[in-house]
């Protein structure tokens, strides 16, 4: 949605739940992107743009990473069922020729929908749960989020934020995503244009 070329890899951190930054969790997301960005810049060629992110949920102020079992999975969307929570991605990039990552945060309110065990249960038997934070991913309409917040940050990428933060650091050749999301989600997001609109010019190809 970007219009730029990209290889995913993994990388083996910490992810530090606990951390002093904990209180903080902006800062905790930021800091746990920082940290893959700079794991992923080790093998990754010097002319190549690193990007890194780690998603986090907070709810009556608890931090929820990834569930540890299907006990845990289960306890976090009962703490979820209807209510609103906080999504948060933290974002780190790092453009050839920069010595340390640069970071931000976005965080977005989410409503899940009542669950009941029946939901949870089925919700389980996709086999996906474990490896979201909160348990749930969005893409599964177990949530929804306000035409004027973020989609894709609860995704996982913030896209017009990270359009908007790649292009200010003078990332050349971007397409503005807002119409693909659009086109993707069939609807109209009051946020994406407001956030893209602040970015510079973009340059000419490089």
């Amino acid at each position: 949605m970007l219009g730029a070329p990209y290889e995913i890899t993994s990388v083996d951190t910490p992810e530090d739940l606990d951390s002093p930054l904990k209180g903080v969790p902006p800062v905790l997301a930021r800091s746990i992107a920082a940290e893959k960005a700079l794991a992923a810049r080790v093998e990754a060629d010097e002319n190549t743009t690193v990007l890194a992110f780690d998603t986090i949920v907070v709810a009556d102020r608890r931090i929820l990473g990834k569930p540890a079992d299907l006990d845990d999975a289960f306890a976090m969307l009962r703490l979820l069922s209807g209510r609103t929570h906080d999504v948060i991605t933290g974002v780190a990039f790092q453009l050839p020729g920069m010595l340390e990552p640069r970071t931000f945060a976005v965080t977005t309110p989410v409503l899940m929908r009542e669950l009941s065990e029946d939901d949870m249960r089925a919700w389980a038997d996709k086999g996906e749960l474990l490896g979201c934070a909160g348990a749930y991913n969005i893409e599964s309409h177990l949530a929804s989020v306000e035409a004027d917040q973020c989609f894709h940050n609860v995704t996982g990428m913030p896209l017009c934020h990270l359009y908007r933060a790649l292009v200010r650091d003078g990332y050349s050749g971007l397409t503005s995503p807002v119409a693909a999301c659009d086109a993707a989600r069939c609807t109209t997001c009051e946020l994406g244009p407001l956030v893209t609109r602040h970015a510079p010019a973009i340059p000419a190809p490089r």
